[in-house]
């Protein structure tokens, strides 16, 4: 009975939030532009306010014209500055947190500035949201009667000249509020864990014993533990464990090679799937309707937003352009501005508008994570699709994988390498491979084109990855976790020979 009222209380403090969304839904652009004046007002007496005159900017033409697009390289040193303890460099508040990010494009850490006003009113009140808008959709949910089922960051927090740094999961679990910690699943304890193997453990052992009604984190992760939790209590399906799961909010990666494997593990044509779109940066988007792979852009989360058209990106004439100029169905590299002092920063994602009334997107995949050695434009979201229309053909799933550029030598076409881990492999490698290409081609045509004849590139070459490849390439370069993700695509060799190195090492 207590657990229902609970639940009634939530569902109602939650959903009153409907009509804040419902309002930047009606009038984005004006949204917009207020978050960019309250950033710009918020930061004028900053070293950056004052290096670019930020009480004189009046409109978004003098801000796209004043303030340069960075990258991290960029504002590295100031940066390393706020960490040593410096004040009112990029924002106005003292920034205590940075949440500790490589990435897969860079072995070398950044630290990126978390703010009070970036945890409140962006990250949580995104989690907020996230809940409010299942909620909205699912008025018969009973997500309050059971526990959320989180996996976070494998690391704990470090604290360095009176800043702390760690990964954006365990900064956001140490600071929730104290009431937070009925409703979650595992213990902050056993969530800040650092040591990956024995955190999963911890959290089956701890975790298996409550009522979860949701799961909250990475899909390859997730799949990991769930896979773990059916062989530590025997059960055949997750619903034997939880038979109250009704939702799982996933992120981080793309979501469509996992979906049959979930389907299988989780087997209820009633459960849901919702995905999110966050990063250390900030949080930016959340699935808005059921049974939907596109996500509504969040537009009052103190984050302004810019985007790079990728028919230019990277080129002398390289343009950010504001939301209002976006249109449906082209690429575009993401820029952000930010509450914690983020400014015009180059996010290092891609993202493709479906909807600009509301403005909804897809993540289509990283600026530097593609192949175009040979003018191929290759995607991630190319890849994706490819790889899930074989596998249904060819009844076969992939856990993961990676692809890189065989370049051309002498007469010989280039081409394109797999690594593929399969949770189900194909009979036939090489008639799953002729699909792939086949599918590759009607997804992309810059690749179609340089398929012709195999003039430019010919068919691709795919390796079977032996069991756990992927995750000792994880381990041995210490990035078991949450937030690590492998490389998919890349226009070097680099991360694939890494990879297939250690494919003859002995696990046992």
């Amino acid at each position: 009975m207590a657990l229902t009222i609970i639940h009634s209380i939530a569902s109602w403090f939650l959903r009153k939030r409907i009509d804040q969304i419902e309002e930047f839904i009606k009038r984005p652009h004006e949204v917009q532009e207020n978050v960019c004046a309250k950033l710009l007002e918020a930061a004028q007496s900053t070293e950056m306010g004052k290096q670019y005159d930020f009480i004189s900017i009046r409109n978004y033409e003098d801000f796209a014209a004043r303030i340069p697009i960075s990258i991290y390289e960029d504002i590295e040193p100031m940066i390393e500055r706020a960490r040593r303890g410096e004040e009112n460099l990029f924002w106005r508040t003292p920034i205590k947190w940075f949440a500790k990010s490589s990435g897969t494009t860079n072995a070398k850490s950044k630290f990126i500035p978390v703010s009070e006003e970036a945890l409140q009113y962006c990250h949580y009140k995104a989690g907020k949201d996230m809940l409010c808008l299942y909620l909205n959709n699912n008025p018969d949910s009973n997500l309050f009667t059971g526990k959320s089922l989180r996996l976070g960051g494998s690391k704990e927090l470090y604290e360095e000249n009176g800043t702390i740094f760690g990964d954006l999961s365990a900064i956001l679990i140490d600071n929730l509020p104290f009431w937070a910690e009925f409703s979650c699943t595992p213990s902050t304890k056993v969530s800040l864990m650092s040591e990956w193997e024995a955190k999963m453990k911890a959290i089956i052992a701890e975790s298996s014993r409550e009522n979860v009604t949701s799961l909250v984190g990475v899909p390859s992760w997730m799949m990991v533990l769930l896979r773990q939790a059916l062989a530590y209590t025997g059960k055949e399906n997750i619903l034997e464990i939880w038979k109250n799961l009704e939702v799982y909010f996933h992120g981080g990666v793309s979501f469509v090679p996992y979906r049959d494997q979930y389907k299988q593990l989780i087997p209820s044509d009633s459960f849901r799937y919702y995905e999110t779109y966050n990063a250390s940066e900030g949080f930016f988007a959340i699935q808005d309707r059921n049974n939907s792979d596109e996500m509504l852009l969040m537009l009052d989360y103190g984050i302004f937003y810019e985007f790079i058209p990728m028919d230019s990106f990277g080129t002398p004439s390289q343009k950010a352009i504001p939301l209002w100029e976006v249109e449906i169905g082209k690429n575009y590299a993401m820029v952000i501005t930010t509450n914690a002092g983020l400014w015009r920063y180059q996010i290092g994602d891609t993202v493709r508008f479906t909807s600009t009334s509301p403005y909804r997107i897809k993540i289509t995949g990283r600026t530097k994570h593609h192949i175009n050695v040979f003018g191929e434009e290759l995607i991630i979201e190319n890849t994706e699709e490819a790889l899930k229309r074989a596998c249904h053909e060819h009844h076969c799933s992939v856990i993961e994988y990676t692809v890189a550029p065989i370049f051309m030598q002498g007469n010989k076409s280039g081409g394109h390498e797999w690594i593929i881990e399969f949770e189900t492999a194909p009979e036939d490698i090489e008639a799953f491979t002729r699909t792939l290409d086949t599918e590759l081609k009607a997804l992309n045509s810059d690749y179609e084109a340089k398929r012709y004849n195999d003039m430019t590139l010919a068919m691709p070459k795919i390796h079977i990855a032996r069991k756990n490849l992927f995750h000792d390439w994880l381990k041995e370069n210490g990035k078991l976790g949450g937030q690590h993700k492998i490389p998919r695509l890349s226009n070097t060799r680099d991360y694939f020979e890494a990879i297939w190195k250690l494919k003859d090492h002995n696990t046992n």
